[in-house]
């Protein structure tokens, strides 16, 4: 087991987090749907977008996959990028991203998603980040509801369309 890192001590949470390897990916994959798809945001696994972000190693290529493992079991992910990585959207130079953030709904509301984020703000000061941002979607409740308790502010001037749609998503980011 590996030591607690700096996010888990601060929280007091017995999850451990750590990098995702190939192996997790099918089971990140399977956590990434559950959520999305169970919170209504897409019709099904073979839609464009859920698709894309199904592809785990893509993102891993291009920026570091976390997991949140409770008692062995993932139970959560997220992905961290520094601006320029090649997956980054919304990080400007000396920032901090990170997307896809998922939690299993069997696991919600017990500190996984809290704890991830803690660790990517870990990170981002170990790299002497400036500030933290991320995009969420427009009208996702717990999303919308969790970023502001976690310190993170609207930054509506950095929203951006969806490409060849009318939806905008919402940025959020948090100076450090």
């Amino acid at each position: 087991m590996t030591e607690p890192s700096e996010a888990q001590r601060r929280h007091g949470t017995s999850l451990t987090i750590r990098e995702a390897s190939p192996e997790d990916y099918p089971e990140i994959v399977r956590i990434t749907e559950a959520a999305y798809l169970g919170a209504g945001y897409f019709e099904g696994p073979e839609h464009p977008y859920m698709r894309q972000i199904a592809d785990v190693s893509y993102r891993a290529a291009r920026g570091t996959v976390l997991v949140a493992e409770r008692d062995g079991r993932i139970v959560a992910s997220v992905t961290v990028m520094a601006h320029g990585d090649g997956f980054d959207q919304v990080a400007r130079p000396g920032e901090y991203e990170f997307r896809l953030l998922v939690v299993d709904p069997k696991a919600q509301r017990m500190g996984a998603a809290t704890a991830l984020v803690a660790e990517v703000e870990a990170r981002a000061r170990r790299a002497a980040a400036t500030a933290v941002v991320l995009t969420t979607g427009e009208g996702w409740e717990a999303p919308n509801a969790l970023y502001p308790t976690l310190g993170y502010e609207r930054a509506p001037e950095l929203d951006w369309p969806v490409p060849g749609t009318d939806i905008m998503l919402p940025v959020y980011i948090k100076r450090l």
